[in-house]
């Protein structure tokens, strides 16, 4: 896929707090891109540079090869959804979206025709008489999708559009909302400090920390191959373990939950200490007794088939044999720190 959007050692100061550090990354065109981590990132100071709401202390904005840094938001072809739907609740679904229509001066016959297909679009045509207060979060957050999709833009901006929703609207919302990106092929950044939003939606992942990048990769590369133990912290569960405990800067060994597998009696003795059920599996912490080596004492998280501990009678108190899966290991010389 061709570059279309390039960040170029982009910085941003507010006062004395550096917001963002020299950030530099392209985007291909038709990419999602999920920029990921913690409040107080930079993902959202970043998200609104690149659509022209602010202006970078240094570096530069390029869209298709050219410079937008200082050009205004409404040239740039921007459409922008926002956590908090931000709709006239005076205004019914279909005039919320003619609304960005008319302000571009669209003719009123085409501006209803485009706000009816976006509407259409997003599954609320039925829906487009109907005031905010009349809809659910996740309709009004449709109404904000189609709003942004009616002007054609080349951009699609995402600020955390699903954290006010609960659970099962959000999951069928993600579902949707990459569905339709997909089908219509359009560049799109969704800010989010949901790993599971990014993990399910993104083609690839920006992971943010402090005002810096931390990795940039695929889903697949961020989770089974993340850069540091941050990364490797804040993406899912990891068991950290110190090789040589009286050296904190020493190496540290990574493993996931689930690549911790349990065998028949030959491998490391385990005391189970809590047992946490999570429907197709059982989120198990166990003492790892493995004497004479830096894992003795050592707590880790392991997840077990619920099939697997119903067949075995494994509970608390009880004990087990693992294999930690060294093919599976990952291996650090920095602190864990989220």
């Amino acid at each position: 896929m061709k570059d279309y959007l390039k960040i170029d050692h982009v910085s941003k100061k507010f006062g004395d707090v550096t917001t963002l550090n020299n950030l530099s990354f392209n985007v291909s065109k038709g990419e999602f891109l999920c920029l990921l981590g913690p409040s107080g990132c930079g993902k959202t100071t970043l998200l609104r540079i690149i659509a022209g709401l602010e202006e970078p202390s240094s570096g530069k904005i390029f869209i298709d090869g050219q410079d937008v840094t200082a050009v205004s938001p409404a040239k740039r072809n921007i459409g922008i959804v926002f956590q908090s739907y931000a709709l006239f609740p005076n205004l019914t679904a279909l005039k919320n979206v003619e609304f960005g229509l008319k302000a571009k001066k669209i003719p009123r016959r085409e501006a209803r025709e485009k706000a009816l297909d976006a509407l259409e679009m997003v599954g609320l045509a039925d829906s487009k008489d109907r005031y905010p207060a009349q809809l659910s979060g996740g309709q009004q957050q449709r109404v904000a999708l189609a709003r942004a999709l009616a002007l054609s833009p080349d951009f699609l901006l995402l600020d955390e559009p699903l954290s006010a929703l609960d659970a099962k609207v959000r999951e069928k919302l993600r579902f949707e909302i990459r569905s339709l990106q997909e089908r219509l092929g359009i560049t799109t950044i969704m800010v989010t400090h949901d790993q599971e939003e990014a993990l399910t939606m993104a083609d690839k992942i920006i992971v943010m920390k402090s005002a810096e990048i931390m990795q940039i990769g695929t889903p697949q590369e961020i989770y089974q191959l993340p850069a540091n133990p941050f990364v490797a912290d804040f993406i899912g569960a990891m068991n950290f373990i110190n090789v040589h405990p009286a050296d904190p800067n020493g190496q540290m060994l990574a493993i996931r939950p689930e690549q911790i597998t349990l065998t028949d009696g030959s491998g490391i003795r385990a005391v189970v200490e809590k047992l946490e059920f999570r429907g197709p599996v059982y989120r198990g912490l166990v003492k790892l007794e493995d004497f004479g080596s830096p894992l003795h004492n050592k707590p880790v998280l392991i997840d077990i088939a619920t099939n697997i501990v119903q067949q075995r009678k494994i509970q608390k108190g009880g004990t087990l044999t693992l294999s930690l899966g060294e093919k599976q290991m990952l291996s650090y010389r920095e602190k864990v720190g989220v």
